[in-house]
């Protein structure tokens, strides 16, 4: 059984239809990228996985759960850098042990919080800092925690939403290299980003959103220049996609290369 089961999915927020018979599977230890433009459903998706958000139709499973209440429990979001005030006054490790109480709903630590924070800590290699507060915590620093919150659930999937804005080259490196380890570890993940060429190199599968799905695939069956340009409404030479490793006879077709 895949971790996560999505089938047919459809969303209307307000009078808009943002997700339109959204179909797909989620196998273990796949690190997949969900590329689309701004207002392309990304989060909507996500929030649906969650079941944060209503949906018209369709069916969202995790591990084999369809209740929202035990669906939740499953999943470990990620959420952007800037939905988290740092200056909360709480050390690296009471940001990440936290986590779990709130999630267990038992309002004091237990022994296995302690347990599974301490081992999230250790896989997103913060434990030396764990004694830190986190308002002294750099941005790649400031990632790392809100991962090792997500991964303190034991979660069977986790959902990164835009884990790169804001960080330079090298934290972005680090934090591609952590996450293609938790993937070779079992993990899945779901991450939204705009860094399409990162995307293309690092990911294991990509899947591009813009309202429907317009392809999915491992990245080197993803080449076709025409889905790419559907998705994001640009032209195949468009400055956006430059650096991507797209088929050169699609290109030729659209009258870019001569």
């Amino acid at each position: 059984m895949n971790p996560v089961e999505v089938s047919h999915l459809n969303v209307t927020l307000g009078k808009r239809h943002v997700l339109r018979d959204i179909s797909f599977s989620l196998p273990r230890g796949q690190l997949v990228g969900l590329l689309g433009p701004n207002g392309a459903g990304k989060t909507t998706l996500m929030r649906a996985i969650l079941g944060l958000i209503p949906v018209d139709s369709g069916m969202v499973s995790v591990d084999g759960r369809h209740d929202v209440r035990t669906r939740r429990s499953t999943v470990g979001y990620v959420p952007q850098r800037h939905d988290v005030d740092w200056e909360l006054p709480m050390t690296v490790y009471e940001a990440v042990v936290g986590g779990r109480v709130r999630m267990s709903g038992f309002g004091r630590v237990r022994r296995v919080d302690h347990q599974m924070s301490a081992a999230a800590l250790a896989r997103v290699r913060m434990a030396d800092l764990a004694q830190r507060p986190i308002s002294e915590l750099s941005g790649g620093q400031r990632q790392r925690v809100l991962i090792a919150r997500a991964l303190a659930k034991k979660p069977s999937v986790l959902l990164l939403d835009e884990p790169f804005i804001g960080l330079d080259m090298p934290t972005q490196d680090v934090l591609v290299q952590l996450f293609q380890n938790l993937a070779r570890e079992g993990e899945t993940l779901l991450m939204s980003t705009h860094d399409l060429p990162s995307a293309q190199a690092c990911c294991d599968r990509l899947i591009l959103l813009r309202e429907r799905i317009y392809a999915d695939g491992a990245p080197e069956n993803v080449i076709d220049a025409q889905p790419w340009s559907a998705t994001f409404q640009v032209r195949p030479d468009s400055p956006l996609l430059q650096g991507l490793n797209l088929a050169q006879d699609a290109l030729q077709e659209e009258g870019v290369l001569c």
